[in-house]
């Protein structure tokens, strides 16, 4: 018997125009009302994914910055959170600049206006993609700045393909265990994306940890994503669903495929197959 339900919105929930269908809504009302809870578990900041699931009821939690830190779209409180130590951060932005690299740095001030910290007098094509949505909650400071911050969740680098294999080989060699990270494929602001966290960070810990504050069993988790940053929590769900249009290492490791992409509602489409709803 599954009781949860956690789902990726890029490339899963989201369509490529980033809405959510209205079959998927209609599912996930739906499942709601009939006893599941639903996560979101997004690799996304609060602000932004909260804004994307408008219309998918009204009391969702949701684990942005792939997990490290989880809210309730209720009242907005922060249920769980996790940072960098501010001595790792440094140590990525200066691996980062010799590869001439610029970072969008996710960090904890929603409450202040501001989810994103940028270096500024950087003309980056894909940053300005990346943020272009959410501009306003965007802070850009000074290179010295961005040695001194705090409560950061995850430095993110966008960038084309090999430069981003060679940052994420050269950190997984130099610092081995010292950080959770993973490279992103299926996205539209840049060839890659490199994301960088705590050691003991992924969607699927943080899974655990909110399931375990409700009694739930990983037995009875169902994950649904499309993306690197799902693989931990498609491996180790009771059921994990890989979407049509997910990266190769995510279908290898899911237990069942979509027919039907993130385009086609596939989420919804293989729910009501699964659940008979």
């Amino acid at each position: 018997m599954f009781r949860l339900i956690a789902l990726d919105l890029d490339g899963t929930l989201l369509d490529d125009n980033k809405v959510i269908s209205n079959e998927n809504i209609i599912i996930i009302n739906k499942l709601i009302q009939q006893g599941y809870k639903i996560i979101i578990a997004t690799g996304r900041g609060y602000f932004s994914a909260k804004n994307l699931i408008k219309g998918i009821g009204n009391n969702l939690t949701i684990l942005a910055n792939n997990g490290n830190i989880i809210r309730n779209t209720s009242d907005d409180k922060t249920i769980y959170s996790r940072f960098m130590d501010k001595d790792n951060i440094k140590e990525i932005l200066v691996e980062g600049e010799k590869l001439h690299l610029n970072p969008i740095i996710h960090v904890d001030y929603y409450k202040d206006g501001f989810d994103m910290i940028t270096e500024e007098n950087k003309n980056n094509e894909s940053i300005d993609k990346y943020i272009s949505k959410y501009i306003n909650r965007c802070k850009v400071v000074n290179k010295e700045a961005l040695y001194d911050l705090d409560r950061v969740l995850t430095l993110v680098y966008p960038g084309d393909r090999k430069t981003i294999n060679e940052f994420y080989c050269l950190i997984k060699e130099k610092y081995p265990d010292k950080y959770s990270s993973h490279i992103l494929n299926n996205i539209q602001v840049a060839e890659a994306m490199f994301e960088i966290m705590n050691p003991l960070s992924n969607k699927w810990i943080s899974i655990m940890e909110y399931c375990k504050s409700l009694g739930i069993e990983s037995r009875e988790v169902i994950a649904i994503g499309d993306d690197n940053n799902d693989l931990d929590m498609i491996s180790n769900a009771g059921l994990g669903i890989a979407m049509k249009n997910g990266s190769i290492l995510v279908k290898e490791s899911a237990d069942i495929i979509t027919d039907l992409d993130n385009n086609k509602s596939g989420v919804a489409s293989i729910l009501k197959e699964i659940l008979d709803c």
